[in-house]
């Protein structure tokens, strides 16, 4: 299990996470976790929620053109089964959407992102797992 929680209750952004954690399991180079910075919070707008951003960063590092393993079509695929299967149980990709009513600083929001980063995560690994 991509151990991305673990990242974001020890200070690192959601999409961070998500990359950090994927550095550590090996999925990915170290060189992509400041890529994904500014991805956090929606992209600093509140809109595409970071943890799912970090995840199309891998998944794009992975299937992405100019990959062995991939090129544009497959990445696309990809990065469009990621979104179906987590709206599946979340119905909306937005943060500002997911996030509704929620106090930027409280701890139920940090709860809540938790378990989108871990959902996310989920999401990923089973992904990566069947290789698309």
């Amino acid at each position: 299990m991509l151990k991305s929680a673990e990242f974001f209750n020890n200070g690192y952004s959601c999409s961070e996470s998500v990359v950090k954690a994927a550095i550590e399991a090996g999925i990915v180079p170290e060189e992509l976790l400041p890529v994904a910075t500014s991805f956090s919070g929606g992209m600093g707008s509140g809109c595409l929620c970071g943890a799912i951003a970090g995840s199309q960063i891998v998944l794009g590092y992975l299937f992405g053109r100019g990959n062995k393993a991939g090129n544009e079509v497959q990445a696309r695929a990809a990065a469009k089964m990621f979104i179906e299967e987590f709206k599946k149980t979340h119905r909306a990709t937005c943060c500002r959407v997911l996030t509704a009513g929620m106090d930027m600083a409280s701890p139920e929001r940090k709860a809540h992102c938790t378990n989108m980063v871990n959902d996310c995560s989920k999401i990923l690994e089973e992904m990566i797992k069947v290789k698309v």
